[in-house]
């Protein structure tokens, strides 16, 4: 492809004269460079592609896009304002902007960005639809998928993904926008036809500096919204609801306590732990060249969590906006399995066991909010100690465990380090420990502290009776823990 035609894509500075240069690809990255490619350079975190061109060039990179000019290296460079943001305008126009050929539905939130993207997929699927997936697990074409390594593939490997799609004839592609994505313009080149943000707590504080920037971040997918898109906004989280008037898409609201969207919950049951509600469409709006008037129907969860709840009232609304129909919705719901370690209940027997990613102070508040609705005895948790995220998260996590402690009749926590099962990015340090138990000793709750996962787990099998919940609870620390159960009780 030539230079002059790609370029038509990008904001250059200095007006400079564009060469008649033909590429045959682009690359970020020096070593996966190949002779005739164009060479982006660009600034991450820890690394900044300009300390690489170089080394692009002796590989055969024919021109660079730099942000700033490299004098000592003899190929033709061609400056630009955000490199990011260059990259991924680029890769667009490389693949032949494959977003504007599919319908895209963009997810974002600070929790359940990976099952709403599921659920969304369920639905789509059983209208009969060709999907594609991108998020945390893998990377979906149709019936082919392959591990993902980023949340939100760098912009033009994500590029790469999407033209993939349309020359397999997928038609709707469903995708997480992570806050780093979003804030490094790795989807700034996508079209999207629906975007949703569900809810926003602090976490990735330290990547993004502060909540705001954070915030700033999330909330970008959908200021940045088209006029000729949707945007989903859930009006029992203050942030996503104050966005309905900063952004040029058609709102859609929804809530589960708020009941002034254009669709709600009513009637909902928890007492299982697995939701029955009526989805509610109080305002009616088009979508799809389908008209949707007031009206209701019921919704049947296989997966359990009041988070599922939430996350299946923004999976629904992608539907109807979608075009897919009420039945196949329902029936979508009812057989959808969840994702792995999402309120998942990995045994039910003569007492239920839950695996969760227990991450934030907005997930752990989802979560135990959930058990309250739920039936049983007594409740032993089993706590994995954050590692290497720094005291305040512990500590922030330690507070709302504290706060529903009372509510659920928790006088006493499992607490475990998980030593043999993280890696070393993950080890949990001394005062990640002080933290959580600085808060638990002032809140009067007892921790029993063990090093090794496998024994905080047998502990809390050991003391279970009949119909309690054992709540394995914690990020990377309590990852193997569904192996262990099934090892131990062989469910």
């Amino acid at each position: 492809m030539n230079v002059q035609d790609l370029f038509q894509s990008i904001d250059l500075v200095d007006n400079p004269t564009i060469y008649d240069i033909d590429v045959s690809g682009i690359a970020y990255h020096s070593q996966k460079v190949s002779k005739g490619d164009l060479f982006v350079c660009i600034k991450g975190y820890k690394t900044d592609g300009h300390q690489y061109l170089a080394d692009a060039a002796e590989r055969g990179a024919e021109v660079a896009v730099v942000e700033e000019v490299q004098e000592h290296i003899d190929i033709p460079q061609f400056r630009v304002a955000n490199s990011r943001k260059a990259l991924a305008q680029l890769g667009a126009a490389f693949y032949g902007h494959p977003s504007s050929k599919m319908h895209m539905i963009g997810i974002t939130a600070t929790n359940g960005k990976t099952t709403t993207s599921y659920m969304a997929n369920a639905i789509l699927e059983q209208e009969g639809l060709k999907t594609g997936l991108i998020g945390t697990v893998h990377i979906k074409n149709g019936e082919d998928s392959i591990p993902s390594e980023l949340t939100t593939p760098e912009s033009l490997d994500l590029q790469y993904y999407l033209r993939e799609m349309v020359d397999n004839d997928v038609s709707h592609v469903t995708m997480e926008a992570s806050s780093a994505a979003l804030e490094m313009s790795r989807v700034e080149a996508v079209d999207y036809d629906i975007v949703t943000l569900n809810n926003i707590s602090e976490e990735h504080i330290d990547t993004h500096g502060s909540f705001e920037k954070y915030f700033a971040a999330k909330s970008s997918l959908i200021k940045k919204a088209s006029k000729d898109s949707f945007a989903v906004l859930n009006l029992d989280d203050e942030y996503s609801a104050s966005l309905a008037d900063q952004t040029q898409a058609n709102v859609v609201s929804f809530g589960v306590n708020n009941k002034e969207g254009h669709t709600y919950c009513k009637d909902l049951d928890l007492s299982t732990g697995r939701a029955r509600f009526t989805f509610v469409i109080q305002k009616g709006f088009q979508a799809n060249g389908k008209e949707y008037q007031p009206g209701e129907f019921n919704i049947e969860l296989s997966v359990p969590g009041l988070h599922s709840v939430y996350n299946s009232m923004v999976a629904i609304v992608i539907g109807l906006l979608s075009g897919v129909s009420i039945p196949n919705i329902q029936q979508a719901m009812k057989d959808f399995k969840g994702v792995p370690r999402r309120f998942e209940f990995i045994h039910e027997d003569r007492f239920k066991i839950v695996d969760d990613h227990f991450a934030n102070p907005g997930n752990i508040q989802v979560t135990l909010e959930t058990l309250t609705e739920m039936k049983f005895s007594n409740l032993h948790l089993v706590y994995a100690i954050r590692g290497q995220r720094g005291p305040e998260i512990n500590r922030d996590n330690a507070e709302i465990i504290a706060e529903w402690a009372s509510k659920l009749n928790l006088t006493e926590i499992i607490a475990t380090k998980s030593i043999s099962n993280t890696t070393e990015k993950d080890k949990v340090t001394e005062a990640e420990v002080d933290a959580f138990l600085q808060v638990m000793d002032r809140a009067g709750i007892d921790v029993r502290l063990y090093d090794e996962l496998p024994d905080s787990i047998n502990e809390s099998i050991s003391r279970a009776e009949e119909d309690d919940v054992i709540l394995l609870a914690g990020c990377q620390g309590m990852d193997d823990a569904c192996g262990i159960v099934q090892e131990k009780l062989g469910s």
